[in-house]
C-alpha cells in the first residue's frame, strides 16, 4: 500500500490504493500489512483505539487468529486530497465453525510518504450460513453486492 508518495488522489490512484489494501489484507500477514501505516499511525477499529505500528501488528495478529479463513473485498466510496473513504465486506468463521459477514466503512488519511497515518473503521457483523458466502476466492467482478 505504500508504493508511491501521494498528495492528491486521482480516481485511478485512489482505486489502485484501495485494491492494494485489499490485496495486502487478504494475505493475513500482520507484519506486511502494518508496514502500510506510518510509525505513529492512529486507528479506530470498532471500539478499539490504536497508535503505532506495533499496536496495529498486535491487533491484526489477534484479529486473524479469531477470524478464520478471512476474505475481504473493498470498494472505493469517495476521495479528496489525501483522504479516501472505502466500503467493504469480509467473511470469516469462528472456531465453532459459524460463518460471519462483516460490513463496514473506513476513512483513510495519508501522509506525503504514501503511508496511511489515520484509519477509522465502523464495522457490523451478521451471522450467515456457509451456503450464503459470497467471497470464495479470487476477485469478484464489479461492485460489492448491495447490503
Amino acid at each position: 500500500m505504500s508504493e508511491k508518495p501521494t498528495g492528491m488522489f486521482t480516481e485511478e490512484t485512489a482505486r489502485a490504493k484501495v485494491q492494494a489494501a485489499e490485496d495486502a489484507w487478504n494475505t493475513r500477514d500482520p507484519e506486511r500489512v502494518s508496514l502500510a501505516y506510518t510509525p505513529d499511525s492512529v486507528w479506530r477499529n470498532r471500539d478499539e483505539h490504536l497508535t503505532g505500528r506495533e499496536q496495529i501488528r498486535e491487533f491484526l495478529a489477534r484479529k486473524w487468529a479469531r477470524e478464520l479463513d478471512y476474505r475481504l473485498r473493498k470498494e472505493l466510496w469517495a476521495f479528496t486530497g489525501n483522504r479516501i473513504a472505502v466500503r467493504f465486506q469480509y467473511e470469516w468463521h469462528d472456531t465453532g465453525g459459524r460463518w460471519w459477514r462483516s460490513y463496514g466503512n473506513e476513512l483513510w488519511e495519508f501522509a506525503e510518504s504514501g503511508l496511511m497515518r489515520r484509519r477509522e473503521a465502523s464495522i457490523n457483523d451478521v451471522r450467515i450460513d456457509a451456503s450464503e458466502r459470497r467471497i470464495l476466492g479470487g476477485r469478484a467482478p464489479g461492485r460489492l453486492p448491495v447490503f
